[in-house]
């Protein structure tokens, strides 16, 4: 794969920060050019539009977040990944930048389904989801479809209430009913 060049990277790192701290719709293209120190010129030169930017945004997320998890989960068992990201969650939400989660904030200001960066949202939230039935089924657990869409709704849920109100005590509750969703599916 070939490596983005410097002012690309800029771009993305620029819009990233901007993205995710004021919002996408907020922050025009004027402003990411100037912040990230390249012509408009450049700016389309490797993105036709802001939209492509905002897609490549959240796929670049979405690929951190895939990186982490294949560097941190290996030798793990399904509950010790699990509890891996529940511990993982409960520092982000915790953080003193936490702006919710950006795919649930794109998802916002994107509700056309069939939008590139809507499709991307949905991308990057069907690979979670299967990462959480592999874990399930990996372990045995009974009903391991339910189990991953009900780990889905406490993971959306704590995302959004932990930018509602107190981090901690989200984070605190969210461990609570993963663990008890993790007994359940051992009866």
């Amino acid at each position: 794969m070939r490596t983005p060049s410097p002012a690309r990277q800029r771009l993305l790192d620029t819009a990233t920060r901007l993205f995710y701290a004021e919002g996408i719709r907020a922050v025009g293209v004027d402003r990411i050019v100037t912040e990230a120190d390249v012509t408009r010129a450049t700016f389309y030169r490797h993105f036709p539009g802001k939209d492509e930017l905002v897609r490549a945004y959240i796929q670049a997320w979405d690929g951190r977040i895939r990186a982490e998890a294949a560097a941190k989960m290996p030798g793990l068992t399904a509950v010790q990944a699990v509890e891996l990201l529940v511990v993982r969650l409960g520092e982000e939400m915790c953080g003193a930048t936490y702006r919710g989660c950006p795919f649930i904030n794109a998802a916002a200001e994107y509700p056309d389904p069939e939008h590139p960066v809507s499709r991307a949202i949905t991308e990057h939230r069907a690979w979670l989801r299967a990462l959480f039935l592999g874990l399930f089924e990996a372990e045995g657990l009974a009903e391991p479809e339910r189990l991953a869409a009900t780990l889905m709704l406490l993971r959306d849920g704590a995302m959004v209430g932990a930018g509602l109100r107190d981090p901690a005590a989200v984070a605190a509750e969210l461990s609570a009913a993963v663990a008890q969703l993790l007994g359940d599916g051992k009866r």
